[in-house]
C-alpha cells in the first residue's frame, strides 16, 4: 500500500493515539492554538494531511461556489489553527469536520503543518458571488459594521484570528452569517453576535453580496488553468470556468485515498 493511502486511512479511521479533549472546552482549544502557533511547520507532512481535506474542499483548497464547502485557500494559518482547535474542541459545531479534526487524526504538529500548507495556496478568482441587486446598502452596511473588525477590504487580522474574507463564496458566507446571529457558532465573537441581531434577511444578503465581491491582491490569486501540482491525478472535469473544483459525493474516499501525492 502506498504511503499517502495508509497516512490517509490512519487520518479518516483514527488508528493514531491521543487522549480526547472534553466537550465545549474553549480553555483546551486556546491552549492548542498557543502551542501550534510557537511550532515549526513542515509543509511536506502538511501536504500529506491535506490529501484527506482535498476530498471536501478540494485539490487547491478553493471550496464549491454553491457555499457547501468554503474557500480556504490563501487563508492565514493563524486563523485555520484556531478553527480546527475549536471544532475538535467543539467551541465551533461542526458535524462533518469534527472527525476529522478530532486528537485520534490530527497532532497539534499536524494542525500546524496542514494550516500553513494551506496558507501559501493561490486563491479562485473566480468565488461565487451574490445577485449584485443591492451592493450599495452592502457597501454602507459592511463600512458601519464590519471593516473596523475584518478590514476596509475583508483583509482580516490574523494576529487576532480575525478571518480573510476576500474572494469567499457568497452562499458561505450567508450560511456562516445567520449561523453567528443565530448562537449556533458557539466561537463568534460575542460583540459580533449582538451587533448584527436586527439584520434584516435583505441587509445579510446585501453585505454578504458586497463582501463576496472583495478580491485578494493580484499576487495571491492564481492563474488561468492553475491546479495543485501536488494533486496532479486528482479527476477534475472539465467546464465553461476551467477545471471544475466539485468534486462528487459520488467520488467517495476510497478514489482520493489511492492518489499519490505526486508522480
Amino acid at each position: 500500500m502506498k504511503p499517502s493511502t495508509i497516512l490517509g486511512l490512519a487520518l479518516i479511521f483514527g488508528l493514531t493515539a491521543s487522549p480526547p479533549l472534553l466537550a465545549d472546552d474553549p480553555l483546551a482549544a486556546a491552549r492548542e492554538v498557543e502551542q501550534a502557533l510557537h511550532l515549526k511547520p513542515d509543509l511536506a507532512n502538511g501536504r500529506k494531511v491535506y490529501l484527506v481535506c482535498s476530498v471536501c474542499h478540494q485539490p487547491e483548497g478553493w471550496g464549491t461556489a454553491d457555499g457547501t464547502y468554503p474557500q480556504i485557500a490563501g487563508q492565514y494559518a493563524e486563523v485555520t489553527i484556531k478553527q480546527l482547535a475549536d471544532i475538535r474542541a467543539r467551541n465551533r459545531d461542526n458535524p462533518i469536520m469534527l472527525p476529522f479534526a478530532m486528537t485520534n487524526s490530527l497532532t497539534i504538529q499536524d494542525i500546524a503543518d496542514v494550516s500553513y500548507y494551506i496558507e501559501h495556496f493561490p486563491m479562485d478568482p473566480n468565488n461565487g458571488v451574490g445577485p449584485g441587486t443591492d451592493l450599495e446598502l452592502g457597501q454602507r452596511l459592511y463600512e458601519e459594521n464590519c471593516a473596523d473588525c475584518h478590514g476596509e477590504r475583508g483583509q482580516g487580522v490574523p494576529e487576532k484570528h480575525s478571518p480573510l474574507l476576500q474572494g469567499q463564496h457568497y452562499r458561505y458566507l450567508v450560511r456562516q452569517f445567520e449561523l453567528i446571529r443565530d448562537g449556533k457558532r458557539l466561537n463568534a465573537d460575542k460583540e459580533m453576535v449582538k451587533q448584527i441581531q436586527t439584520f434584516s434577511p435583505r441587509d445579510i444578503e446585501a453585505v454578504m453580496d458586497y463582501t463576496s465581491r472583495l478580491k485578494p491582491p493580484l499576487e495571491m490569486l492564481a492563474l488561468p488553468g492553475y491546479t495543485n501540482p501536488d494533486f496532479p491525478r486528482f479527476w477534475r472535469p472539465i467546464t465553461s470556468r476551467g477545471p471544475e473544483l466539485g468534486m462528487g459525493s459520488g467520488m467517495g474516499m476510497g478514489m482520493a485515498m489511492g492518489m499519490t501525492l505526486t508522480d
